[in-house]
């Protein structure tokens, strides 16, 4: 019993070092194929609107009440002593530093990442990918590098607007409803932010999160079971194992930038 319990144990380790090893393989071969201007571009289009574009309106619904929220929870706190004016600064670093490139990687996740490892599944389990193979084509290269690419492209963009429609919903609720004044919520919010130390930062984190969330959900549709047990599984993991990596590369990031 304890030969077998040890046999189970190292066959596991095993499979999630391979796993790992194919994990890497992939991510180094999506990385390598940059899609080049002629033949790639129309592909990084078309997936730019798939991944992108059709994630944008969940993505500005949520930053408009995120910032909406954010205001008024913000603004009962900081009128108990006097400093409500200090909702714009508060409001935007919040969005800036953390909400911002957060939020828009769990969305990104529950949203591109989970259609990113159907699609790839389904792929497989028609045999697509393999017949690809059988033409002489590269899979990584005709299938997984743009979508990689227009992931890692997206998610910036997607959190610097979710951060701007946020701080709108901030402004509406704060300003016009609340009755903050709009100069000190504008002024004192441009002399608090940085460029450097929150923009680039948040940016910073977002590239990093799209790797993450983008690698995951297309390594889980590219070596899911072909079937559509398989396919399901893989799509919930997709989106467990990449929120559990944001809020992880979260902490460390956060560790890096924002601690002396």
């Amino acid at each position: 019993m304890m030969l077998n319990f040890l046999q189970k144990i190292g066959h596991k380790t095993l499979g999630r070092f391979a796993a790992l090893g194919r994990s890497a393989h992939m991510l180094f071969g999506a990385l390598v194929h940059i899609p080049n201007f002629k033949k790639g571009t129309p592909l990084l289009i078309r997936q730019l609107y798939m991944v992108g574009s059709q994630s944008l309106l969940i993505i500005v619904v949520s930053g408009l009440f995120i910032g909406m929220v954010l205001a008024l929870q913000g603004y009962t706190v900081l009128v108990g002593y006097g400093a409500e004016d200090s909702l714009g600064p508060l409001v935007a670093l919040s969005l800036l530093r953390e909400l911002g490139p957060v939020v828009t990687a769990l969305l990104f996740a529950g949203r591109a990442g989970s259609a990113l490892t159907a699609e790839i599944g389904l792929m497989k389990a028609t045999e697509q990918l393999s017949s690809l193979e059988m033409m002489a084509i590269d899979p990584l290269k005709r299938i997984i590098a743009p979508r990689f690419w227009a992931g890692l492209i997206s998610m910036p963009l997607l959190a610097l607007i979710f951060s701007a429609v946020a701080i709108i919903g901030a402004h509406l609720v704060g300003v016009d409803w609340l009755g903050v004044d709009t100069g000190s919520f504008w002024s004192i919010m441009q002399s608090q932010v940085s460029f450097q130390q929150d923009i680039l930062n948040g940016i910073i984190k977002s590239v990093v999160f799209a790797i993450v969330v983008t690698w995951i959900a297309l390594y889980k549709g590219y070596d899911c079971v072909p079937t559509s047990e398989g396919i399901s599984k893989a799509t919930t993991e997709t989106v467990v194992h990449s929120s559990l990596a944001v809020l992880g590369f979260d902490f460390l990031l956060t560790a890096v930038m924002f601690t002396n």
